[in-house]
């Protein structure tokens, strides 16, 4: 399973016009515009509240990792962190590694010539992207399956 903050519309459609274009050019399954607030673990249904909070663009990168070929870097506030602390504790997930707030605008498995020129991509068709800020109000559980790679399986519960 995964938590995964949700952008309000305006912001999502945004995101699935700059993904389109990048699947277009690059390949890889669709996927809903998130920030994986907690990714990749067992857990069971319950319910948790975290207040609303910003979210911040402050970069677009790309990754080594299937899941984190090209993503936007989100500013790590304090509220940010928190959201993902409070449903690691919920959850009893311990990170193998730090949080990195992010948006993926695209999975694939990439070279880094590949990867550097979809990152470029990114810029040139929303330059304005660096510096997006929206609220997370909206919180979504879906399954997630890590080992298909095609998104098939994946479930909003």
């Amino acid at each position: 399973y995964s938590v995964w903050a949700l952008p309000p519309e305006p912001v999502r459609a945004r995101l699935r016009g700059l993904m389109a274009g990048l699947r277009a050019a690059h390949g890889g399954p669709a996927f809903e515009p998130h920030a994986t607030v907690v990714g990749a673990v067992r857990m069971r249904r319950s319910a948790a509240v975290v207040r609303p909070y910003t979210a911040r663009v402050t970069g677009v990168a790309r990754g080594d990792f299937f899941y984190q070929c090209v993503y936007l870097l989100l500013e790590p506030t304090p509220e940010v962190n928190q959201a993902s602390d409070h449903f690691c504790a919920h959850f009893g997930f311990q990170r193998s590694t730090p949080y990195m707030p992010h948006v993926s605008v695209l999975y694939g498995d990439l070279t880094d010539e590949e990867k550097e020129s979809a990152r470029k991509k990114v810029e040139e068709m929303d330059n304005e992207i660096c510096g997006l800020q929206f609220e997370i109000s909206e919180l979504a559980l879906y399954r997630t399956d890590t080992e298909d790679k095609s998104l098939e399986s994946w479930e909003l519960v």
